[in-house]
């Protein structure tokens, strides 16, 4: 089969699953919700990231503190330099530079985690004034791979006092499951999400890192609504839609979900059920933010650039999500 004749009974699968669901046949309407990127890739060359996304219209950018690091200690020219390309920070989330604690479970190390994050969030984050809420991850599994009942139960205190403190500036919480971490599969999340304040505690909802520890997106989505802070689309293989279990390896460079990520228009994707989750938010009048929280591994998978992913599945949503070009993006 050729890989245009492929791609053309993919996409007409993907529409004719979109119409059943009453996504395709409608006309594209405003969304409630709002589209970021990631600039992971980007490594600490946050400028080239947000002027990309500006020429493809995103409305947002979700960096991680690495990206960021230049910016430490002066939020306000990263402001202007992000409102004078006409995109705004969605998040910020916390990982890399220097001097930053990110285990939250040992007690030796969790009160200088606790004491950190909520530093990060009162001097770089609050500072642009319209972020309401920090995406965060929770930090490697333990050595020996297993994490403990106690171990999800001493992050979660630890999640509870930064949450409340943060929340004082108007800042939710919001955690993030994640293949690798400490928290990656049902009965972590479960046990986390068990074990904190709805008051003060809430979820980034990773399609992909949800589905690549075993967990249904869907089903997370409905059980924990009330507080689902984020979304992040990314797609997993095809193979894996409906899985109930770690699919990546334990160990090695694939441990964190690299080379099983994949964007939305790579011919092996579909472990990602998108149009349901996306007539699902529609239908809840979500008005968060959706990030494309993408990678340098899906790059060298795809074989094309991080704007080349992103063009394409800009594309994507717009003809089988049916996101409105012209009000869901910029200069479109």
């Amino acid at each position: 089969m050729t890989t245009t004749r492929r791609h053309f009974i993919q996409t007409s699968a993907a529409l004719a699953g979109a119409s059943a669901l009453g996504i395709g046949n409608a006309a594209a309407k405003p969304l409630p919700f709002r589209y970021a990127f990631s600039a992971i890739s980007w490594e600490t060359d946050i400028e080239t990231a947000v002027k990309t996304g500006e020429k493809l219209g995103f409305p947002g950018i979700e960096p991680f503190r690495h990206n960021i690091v230049n910016y430490l200690g002066r939020p306000l020219a990263l402001k202007k330099f992000m409102d004078d390309h006409h995109i705004r920070m969605a998040t910020c989330s916390n990982g890399g530079g220097p001097d930053f604690e990110g285990n939250f479970y040992d007690p030796a190390k969790a009160d200088k985690a606790v004491a950190d994050h909520i530093k990060f969030v009162r001097e770089f984050i609050v500072p642009f004034g319209y972020c309401n809420h920090f995406k965060m991850n929770m930090g490697p599994r333990p050595k020996n791979y297993d994490t403990t009942d106690e171990m999800v139960k001493r992050c979660a205190d630890s999640l509870n006092k930064i949450g409340r403190e943060i929340l004082k500036d108007g800042i939710k919480l919001a955690p993030h499951p994640h293949v690798n971490s400490l928290v990656q599969n049902q009965h972590e999340v479960d046990l986390l999400m068990k074990e904190t304040d709805p008051a003060h505690v809430w979820m980034t909802a990773d399609l992909a890192h949800l589905t690549l520890g075993g967990l249904d997106p869907m089903e997370v989505l409905t059980t924990y609504w009330p507080r689902i802070a984020e979304v992040h689309y990314k797609d997993a293989p095809r193979k894996l839609r409906g899985g109930r279990v770690v699919a990546v390896p334990r160990t090695g460079p694939e441990a964190g979900g690299h080379n099983w990520f994949r964007a939305m228009t790579d011919s092996d994707a579909g472990g990602v059920d998108f149009p349901r989750v996306q007539k699902y938010l529609v239908d809840k009048q979500y008005n968060g933010w959706v990030t494309l929280d993408y990678d340098a591994s899906m790059m060298e998978h795809s074989h094309k650039s991080m704007e080349e992913l992103l063009a394409a599945d800009k594309k994507y949503m717009i003809d089988v999500l049916k996101v409105d070009p012209k009000e869901n993006f910029h200069g479109a």
